[in-house]
């Protein structure tokens, strides 16, 4: 899949993006998620031809409480949240990995956003347990200007390289994780300080031939919510 993520960071490929709607604002960059399906061809990933396998899109009642509340649990089964929405973005790749196919989501508003000189620059969002979070899928494709002004590409994910805490709405249920896309152990190639963002995807294109410490069978998709970027605050919900 390594042509596959040159591809859709670079820009170079035209492809079908179904777009789902957009995320909830977050802080002064006006950030927004918009869910995409990706199906290529073979020539387009150096593996197969692609299938209608990929499903991205906000849904209600997948995720955590919109309003940053704690989710319904046996310890607390009444919470002030019980009304709200809960939207969650699911991820899904009901098929190989080799497939030429992806879902993902696009991070609007992050063109000209500075990676500072020093203190890093985090990204990451909230899974849900008992999904799929491996070595490649769900990621964060990163394309930025380094100080010079040339164009590079960065993937940013792993799950067994982040930093991996309870999430605070549900901690029973969901983890939160955590990369530096600065940090040479959870970036590859690290971005340069100094440099600046030219757009950030949030990509999923492992399928159900690839098992996880969480989904031992190979279950293919993945519940995310609350992705950060930076310190703009979540995106926590769709249209």
């Amino acid at each position: 899949m390594k042509r596959l993520i040159t591809l859709i960071a670079s820009g170079a490929l035209v492809c079908s993006v179904i777009a789902i709607g957009a995320a909830q604002k977050a802080s002064a960059w006006d950030l927004t998620a918009t869910p995409f399906t990706f199906v290529g061809t073979a020539a387009d990933c150096g593996t197969t031809d692609g299938s209608n396998i990929v499903t991205a899109a906000w849904l209600d009642g997948l995720g955590l409480p919109d309003n940053g509340g704690p989710n319904t649990s046996t310890t607390n089964p009444n919470p002030n949240t019980k009304q709200d929405p809960h939207q969650g973005l699911l991820l899904s790749k009901n098929g190989p990995t080799p497939d030429c196919s992806a879902a993902g989501a696009t991070i609007d508003g992050v063109e000209g956003m500075p990676v500072p000189l020093t203190g890093g620059f985090r990204v990451g969002f909230d899974a849900r347990n008992g999904g799929h979070c491996g070595g490649g899928a769900p990621r964060f494709n990163v394309t930025w200007w380094d100080p010079l002004g040339n164009e590079m590409s960065s993937f940013v994910g792993n799950c067994s390289l982040a930093i991996a805490t309870p999430a605070g709405q549900d901690a029973l249920q969901w983890t939160r994780y955590r990369w530096d896309i600065t940090n040479p152990a959870q970036a590859f190639p690290p971005v340069t300080p100094g440099s600046t963002i030219k757009s950030i995807d949030v990509l999923f294109d492992e399928g159900t031939d690839q098992p996880g410490a969480q989904d031992p069978n190979g279950i293919g998709l993945a519940t995310i919510d609350n992705i950060l970027i930076d310190h703009e605050g979540l995106i926590r919900n769709g249209p």
